[in-house]
């Protein structure tokens, strides 16, 4: 049985962690490393980073951002955004990233999937799957270019075959639910569950330790978080204690 993670999460822009809702509205938050240092010193069991404008402006990532944030940490680490080659990979794995997220592309081109984990393994290789709920209420639907393209492609379906082709994790985020805090959609990660065996990290919506025993018990591997954290409104060890509280068998 694998214990359950907390992921906080670093959205970076132009160097600096942001926050908004649903992908829009962002607000400066905190400089990255600071923030990394702050959340491992906190319990924190790994750290994202997501580059939020590297797809959308057409350009790479910002490779320093890693370096540094890599210099403050020792937990693992994974970074996304503007990961259009296996190249790109290659250049976030040797700044010091442990798994480098994949959504976009993976979308235009499910075969870098297969690449990326053909080279440095499924261990590696991480599918970033950004879902919003289908207009007519039918199911999910992948998103892309920070929420701004429906793509009409099966969320479930897609993680399912992101996982055949060498995927090792989910990070599954609700469009919807980003930024809101009502709450993990637990509908959508019963079904990418019920559609994959590797493991899957909740993200979109969480408050409070009830809606990350609420995600657990739908199917999540692990639950990130960001604006509760980066408000100061809980750490990872306190969650810790919540959940296992509620009998979640976590990481100490």
């Amino acid at each position: 049985m694998l214990t359950v993670r907390i992921v906080p999460c670093l959205d970076v822009r132009d160097g600096r962690v942001v926050k908004g809702v649903q992908f829009q509205g962002l607000r400066d938050a905190g400089d990255p490393v600071e923030r990394a240092a702050a959340y491992e010193a906190g319990g924190g069991d790994e750290i994202v980073i997501l580059d939020v404008s590297a797809t959308t402006e057409g350009r790479g990532h910002a490779m320093e951002t890693t370096r540094a944030v890599r210099r403050a940490l020792g937990i693992p680490l994974t970074v996304g955004g503007g990961v259009r080659v296996v190249d790109d990979a290659a250049r976030l794995l040797d700044a010091g990233a442990d798994k480098v997220g994949v959504n976009t592309a993976a979308v235009d081109n499910p075969a870098l999937l297969t690449t990326i984990a053909t080279r440095y393994g499924a261990q590696c290789t991480v599918l970033a799957l950004d879902a919003a709920r289908r207009l007519d209420g039918a199911g999910w639907e992948v998103v892309t270019r920070a929420g701004k393209h429906r793509t009409g492609i099966d969320a479930a379906g897609w993680a399912a075959e992101a996982a055949r082709r060498g995927a090792g994790e989910i990070l599954l985020t609700s469009w919807d639910r980003d930024g809101t805090r009502s709450g993990y959609d637990l509908e959508l990660i019963a079904a990418v569950r019920d559609a994959v065996s590797v493991p899957i990290i909740a993200s979109g919506g969480a408050a409070h330790a009830g809606h990350m025993v609420e995600a657990v018990r739908a199917g999540a591997d692990a639950l990130l978080a960001a604006s509760i954290f980066h408000d100061g409104e809980t750490t990872p060890d306190s969650l810790k204690r919540a959940l296992a509280a509620a009998g979640v068998v976590v990481r100490q």
